[in-house]
This record gives C-alpha cells, structure tokens and sequence, in this order.
C-alpha cells in the first residue's frame, strides 16, 4: 500500500519528462519540415534575389519561434530532472522507520501530505509557508498548481477565456482521454449570452464553437441551446438549472479532475487517502449512532462526511475496553455487571472500591452500589 501511495511522488515528474520528450520530438520535425519545404521550393527557374529574402525571412521567423520551444522544453526538462533526482533522493534517505524514530519520519511525510492538501484546497499562501518551512520543495508539486491558480481565479470571476486557452494548450492530451472540458466551456459561455439576451450572438457562437461537438454530446447540447426559447429567468427545472452559479463551481471542479489526471496526480488529497484508510479500519454501526463513544474519530462531524461509502471494519474478534481503566477486560480482567446493566472491568470495580468503603459508583449514571451487589460476566 505504501508503494501506491508514494508512487506520484515519483510519476508526476517522470510523465512531465516524457511530454516534454514528446513536445521537442514535435518541435524537431517541424524544423525537418521547415527546411525540407525550403529545398523542394527549388524549382527549374532560379529565385529573384527579393523572393529568395522573403523566404528567408519567413524560415528565420520560423525557426526563432521553434527555438524558443527547445529553450523552453530543455528549461522544463531540468526542472523535471531536479525534481525527480531530489524525489528519489528523499524515498531513499526515508526508507523505513527506525526504532524511536517513527515521530521524526512520520513528520517527513505528513508535511508533504499536507502542502499537497493545502494546495489542492486554494490555500496557496499557507502552503508556501510551509514548503519554505518543511524545506520540501523539491518534493511537492507547487508549480502544478501555481500555473493552474490563474485559470481557477479566472472561472471564479466568471471568464472562461483562461481554461480556454488551457484547453487549447493540452488538446492533444484532452482529446485522448475524451475530456468534456472545452464543451462544458463553451457551453457556459453560451449561456452567459443567453443571460445578457444577446441572442442574435448566442446562435452565432453556437454554430461556430458548439456545433462541432454535436456527434459526442447531443443531448446536453439540445438542452442548452434550448435556453434561447426558455430564457435565463424560466422556472422550469432543468433549464433553470443551467443558469445556476453552482455550474462555475462544477466547472472548477471539472477543470481540478483535468489537472489532476493530465499531471497524473490522484483524484483526491493523499492526506484524505491516509484518513480514509485509518477511518475504515475504525468504521462500525455504532460509530454512526448518536450514543457513539466521544473516543471514536468517527463522532466528529468532519470525519463521518469522509467515512461516507468506506466499508464497515471486520472484526472477527471483537475486543471490550473498560471505560474507566481503558484496558481490554478479558479472562485477567474480567468484566463485572452493575445492576443498572453497565458493565465494567474488575481492576476498575477494585480500584473505585478501595477508597470508597466497599462502594462503586457507575461513572455514567452516578448510582453508588455495593461490590457484593455486583455479578461477574463471562465471554464467550
């Protein structure tokens, strides 16, 4: 389990390499390409001297704007490099816990987990602060979200030009894995004309920008252009619905799940992996009851809204711990019955008897009885 939880740390660096491998392959063959244009351009009949610069001038421009491509592919392709050589550095010199020292390597990860939440969770600032801190930076993946940050505050103030531009920029990757992104955001900005009645530039945008996505999502392009007949103040249900502020926040949302798979990141914080997998350990029916012992995580509101869809724990055998000593009450401990039905260990009936006369007063319901009026259980 460890392994696949430690495995983006390595595989977000390692699959950027292997785009950016991608990105300056394409950049080559373009240069290929430019020059091989130039010498079929050769026809029988030599060149004016004027036609000869312009070509030339055009190839220059050309080659200048694919150079700045490999600049930047090679920029990227350090980074990466750095990235992943500090990130394999770090597995290695973490390794196992050593004795005593399970505090300090728990700390190690626990700060990576929670720069990762952090980011994930809009508090950029707060997770700089501590990646200065944590000194991890070579170890988080801060630059994956920093350069996303402008496209969120951008779908916030209701503009979808910078997720366009996004989408524009990864379409090739989009297209493969079927994203919906781009048609959600077209659609959007659809009906946002729908809203400011400007129908006549609703339809214009919808023939350019939505007809294309016709064959792949016909129905939920019906219902929206079926907007200019209902109107953005119609109170019918699934029309009104499209005007609703919750879609900007699906739509951040949607761009969040994109970002995370394009940069094969997890759909969800590990931190929140981490909890889920202590809760479900933890999880039993009577950890959702409202009589649940303050004890149990799960009776906090926060942890039973991540408990939700985890699986009950199985416990093939299960454990009684006493209320008042918290030690399990078994065959060396046995467990004593009060007459109001609570039921205690004999180290705690012994050790409230001592100083009590004889007395044991049930830490519940405050009823003081005597010991001799207590029964000892057994299990079975």
């Amino acid at each position: 389990m460890t392994e696949g939880l430690e495995s983006p740390l390595v595989r977000v660096p390692f699959e950027s390499l292997k785009r950016t491998a991608r990105d300056r392959k394409y950049a080559l063959d373009a240069v290929d390409s430019l020059l091989g244009g130039l010498r079929e351009g050769q026809g029988s009949e030599p060149p004016t001297a004027a036609d000869t610069a312009k070509r030339l001038g055009v190839c220059v421009q050309e080659l200048q704007g694919l150079k700045r491509k490999l600049d930047a592919a090679g920029q990227a392709e350090r980074e990466d490099v750095q990235r992943l050589k500090a990130r394999l550095d770090h597995l290695r010199e973490l390794g196992a816990p050593s004795r005593g020292a399970q505090i300090e390597w728990n700390r190690r990860r626990i700060d990576r987990l929670l720069v990762d939440h952090l980011l994930r969770c809009g508090l950029h600032d707060t997770a700089a602060k501590l990646i200065s801190s944590a000194h991890v930076k070579d170890v988080v993946d801060e630059h994956v979200f920093l350069a996303a940050r402008r496209v969120v505050e951008s779908l916030r103030r209701h503009d979808c030009s910078e997720a366009l531009a996004w989408c524009e920029e990864n379409r090739a990757k989009l297209k493969k894995s079927r994203s919906k992104l781009e048609f959600r955001l077209r659609v959007q900005e659809f009906l946002e004309l729908v809203r400011a009645s400007r129908m006549g530039e609703a339809i214009t945008y919808a023939r350019m920008h939505l007809a294309p996505f016709a064959g792949q999502h016909m129905g939920e392009l019906q219902r929206a252009v079926a907007t200019l007949a209902f109107k953005a103040d119609t109170t019918c249900g699934p029309y009104q619905q499209l005007f609703d502020e919750s879609q900007w926040e699906e739509l951040v949302e949607l761009f969040h799940r994109e970002l995370y798979k394009l940069h094969s990141l997890t759909p969800m914080s590990l931190l929140s992996v981490h909890l889920q997998a202590g809760l479900s350990a933890l999880k039993t029916p009577q950890s959702l009851q409202d009589s649940c012992s303050r004890e149990d995580p799960l009776h906090l509101p926060a942890f039973r809204t991540l408990a939700q869809g985890l699986p009950f724990a199985k416990h093939v055998h299960s454990k009684l711990v006493c209320a008042v000593t918290k030690e399990i009450i078994d065959e060396h401990n046995p467990p004593f019955v009060l007459p109001n039905g609570y039921v205690y260990s004999e180290k705690a009936v012994q050790q409230m008897a001592v100083g009590s006369g004889g007395k044991f007063t049930c830490p519940r319901t405050g009823a003081t009885y005597d010991v001799s009026e207590l029964r000892r259980a057994f299990i079975s």
